[in-house]
């Protein structure tokens, strides 16, 4: 099991597999794949809402007028068609942002972060990108004892510090890092190496901080900021 070969070919494997997702834009959790799809049908009941009232308006203009003729059949058809394809493609889904994160309502906060991440994707290596999708479990089993906590509660601010900030610092302060350096040594450990460190410490943060949620230690919950450390404080140089 710890043959070197054998982990080789799974770190290609991982690899190629987290390329795959980035490149069809897969959703790493369920939460953000709901926010997706709530999104999408709230554009397709636009759409049927403007077509019904473009037929509603054909109809009273037919009676008032008696009739509409072919040329009035064929333009409700193109004001129906134009009204559903502007429906369906504008607007697009607003994407979450640093600012909004920290501000967000918490039972939306797991996939707001998630599409956060999956946006993030392209710019990580490929180990990290592994990480990313696997916090996004971590963040769909978070989401349901997010529900458990009020907005005043301390524990519900200190979720937030790790997801909506220490999470993106980490990811920001690599990303702040010139391509040319990111694999250069960097006090023993390269750039990539750190950031798959601290992700691999804040994927066990959010793991303990559902259990502590889950068993109501709420008084007690205090988000470790050990992983800070790597938070690339040197990237300046």
């Amino acid at each position: 099991m710890n043959n070197p070969a054998a982990r080789s070919d799974e770190t290609l494997t991982d690899a190629r597999r987290a390329l795959r997702n980035v490149r069809a834009g897969n959703s790493i959790g369920t939460k953000s794949a709901a926010l997706k799809r709530q999104h999408y049908w709230s554009k397709v009941r636009n759409a049927a809402v403007a077509v019904g009232a473009v037929l509603v308006g054909a109809s009273v203009i037919g009676l008032v007028i008696d009739g509409l003729g072919f040329t009035g059949v064929m333009a409700t058809g193109l004001i129906g068609a134009a009204a559903a394809y502007l429906l369906m493609r504008y607007p697009n889904m607003p994407m979450p942002t640093l600012e909004t994160l920290k501000t967000t309502d918490l039972a939306t906060l797991a996939g707001k972060t998630e599409i956060w991440l999956e946006q993030q994707r392209p710019a990580l290596p490929a180990p990290a990108v592994t990480l990313v999708e696997g916090i996004g479990t971590r963040l769909d089993q978070l989401a349901p004892q997010l529900a458990k906590l009020d907005e005043k509660e301390p524990a519900a601010r200190e979720v937030r510090k790790l997801v909506g900030e220490h999470l993106p610092d980490v990811i920001n302060g690599y990303k702040s890092i010139p391509d040319t350096l990111k694999k250069e040594d960097n006090k023993g450990k390269t750039p990539e190496e750190q950031l798959v460190s601290s992700l691999k410490l804040i994927d066990r943060e959010i793991e303990s901080v559902t259990g502590q949620i889950s068993r109501g230690e709420l008084d007690n919950l205090a988000i470790k900021d050990r992983y800070l450390e790597m938070k690339y404080d040197s990237a300046g140089d």
